[in-house]
């Protein structure tokens, strides 16, 4: 069983989908960053302090224990209060489609890329063009001379 293990983990395949996770992860994070850091703070300022993570509904009331701020929605969040946090759901959604037109176009580089080394084994494989008929009809007669000089 442990060979059978081995076996499968050695596998192309297997080891491109970890690469692939765990990039992606990775990839993930950085795309993460680069909305929460870069893209919603310029929204942000060109709005006028628009921040969408400040943007929810309570959906019950705060608890007499809670000192922090109203407004905090991670604060209100870690205190167990339930909330309609549509504005994380925005980010969320600005994330997965900053993230999707990378991975578009990604796609779309890597079929380029194989579209042009399948055309150029495609003209590799091609016979060689004919040669032109002028060509042809030298090369006839140069035989033809050839032949006539053993002959003589």
């Amino acid at each position: 069983m442990l060979k059978e293990f081995r076996t499968f983990i050695a596998r192309g395949n297997v080891l491109d989908l970890a690469v692939g996770v765990i990039i992606g992860a990775s990839f993930g994070t950085i795309t993460k960053s680069l909305t929460d850091d870069i893209i919603m703070p310029v929204i942000g300022w060109l709005f006028g302090g628009f921040d969408f993570s400040s943007y929810f509904i309570r959906l019950a009331p705060i608890p007499a224990t809670y000192t922090g701020s109203p407004d905090n929605y991670a604060a209100l969040k870690a205190a167990g209060v339930p909330l309609f946090g549509y504005g994380e759901f925005v980010t969320v959604v600005i994330n997965f489609l900053i993230l999707a037109f990378i991975v578009f176009l990604l796609v779309r580089s890597v079929n380029k890329i194989i579209a042009a080394a399948e055309r150029e084994k495609a003209e590799g494989d091609a016979p060689p063009a004919a040669d032109p008929a002028d060509v042809v009809l030298l090369r006839e007669i140069r035989d033809e001379l050839k032949r006539k000089n053993a002959a003589s």
